[in-house]
């Protein structure tokens, strides 16, 4: 007796919809089970994790703060995702992004400009585009493996980083932490209230959710792009080009994360730090599919990852519970999410061994 994976003819609409808030669900099942091994009350820790973060203005204001990277770093990855491009590395074009904005910040002649801020966000695009450049040439031109290109890097991005807050660019005054001077306020986003760190950078956001749904729903270049990702075979005779998608998904993703980058560095932190995301980059690939690569189901799927974060710290400080407890719930959710769309577009068929002649023979 064997199975055969087979693929479904007719994948099931609704269950594409509702694969999302199964995986949730399931999640929050198995961090009751995990909750309750630790030996902590299931539900009241799934309270604190959940809704005591939402219960104040400021956790509201943090909620809001922690889903703009997220969501705007995730509508970026969607458009090469759709034409199966997949860039893994954003966590490298978001910190490259952080370290040209704040070199502007830093060195700009006149940190009193008006236009210090504008020049950071060019320069936060421009550096996360130019480091998806990089695979990009190489997967357009050498045929490498983007998954791999993009996720090393990331590590280069994060190691240069490190030499730049231990060394040339450290605050001199900074009591010998790896962490720049402090930027001028020039050149960062005033919070919306001084009581809370919430500030316009979360506009960028709410165009970039705009920009991406006018491009993958309603142009002709992102239908051709959403057709290389679902038929490359067609697509390819009917003149898409694929280098055309491989370009444009993984600059896509670059500037959407650089730009991240840039509004992290100007809005909450207002410095460069070894500690500049926690994990935004690669977040953000779990909420481009939790909202089923849609720029209106990603806000759905960045607040939820965002809540995750908040929760994860809230209940570390409280509870005293692991600060990995929020990357092991985003395991979790993925690994369901994957499931769950195995189960959408596959299914599992026993394959029966078909007699011969002579068994035939036998048996009658």
């Amino acid at each position: 007796m064997r199975f055969r994976i087979e693929q479904r003819p007719e994948p099931s609409a609704s269950m594409r919809v509702a694969a999302p808030v199964v995986a949730t669900v399931l999640t929050l099942a198995v961090g009751s089970i995990f909750f309750a091994t630790l030996g902590h009350d299931p539900l009241a820790t799934l309270y604190a994790f959940f809704v005591e973060p939402l219960s104040s203005m400021n956790g509201l204001s943090e909620w809001l703060l922690k889903a703009s990277p997220l969501v705007l770093i995730a509508c970026g990855l969607a458009v090469g995702f759709r034409a199966n491009v997949w860039n893994i590395g954003a966590e490298g074009q978001f910190t490259m992004g952080a370290i040209a904005a704040s070199g502007i910040a830093l060195f700009w002649p006149n940190p009193e400009s008006v236009l210090l801020l504008p020049l950071m966000f060019v320069a936060g695009m421009g550096a996360g585009m130019a480091w998806a450049a990089i695979p990009a040439f190489l997967r357009a031109r050498l045929n490498t493996n983007e998954i791999l290109v993009t996720l090393m890097m990331t590590y280069i991005a994060t190691l240069f980083l490190s030499y730049l807050v231990h060394g040339p660019w450290r605050d001199p005054a900074g009591f010998n932490y790896p962490q720049t001077a402090l930027l001028p306020t020039a050149a960062l986003f005033e919070s919306f209230d001084s009581a809370y760190r919430l500030n316009p950078s979360v506009f960028i956001t709410i165009v970039a959710v705009l920009v991406m749904w006018l491009f993958t729903d309603r142009s002709f270049l992102g239908y051709k792009m959403s057709v290389s990702g679902a038929a490359p075979l067609p697509a390819r005779y009917a003149g898409c080009r694929e280098s055309a998608a491989v370009w444009i998904g993984l600059l896509a993703g670059g500037a959407a994360a650089g730009i991240a980058g840039m509004a992290e560095a100007a809005g909450p932190l207002g410095q460069l730090s070894p500690q500049i995301s926690p994990g935004y980059g690669f977040a953000a690939i779990i909420v481009a599919f939790i909202g089923r690569l849609n720029a209106f189901g990603i806000v759905l799927g960045g607040l939820l990852m965002s809540l995750l974060f908040l929760g994860g710290e809230g209940v570390q400080m409280t509870l005293g519970l692991p600060s990995a407890l929020t990357r092991i719930f985003q395991g979790i959710l993925l690994f369901f999410l994957l499931a769950a769309d195995f189960s959408i577009f596959y299914r599992v068929c026993l394959v029966r061994p078909v007699r011969n002649l002579h068994e035939l023979g036998a048996a009658q």
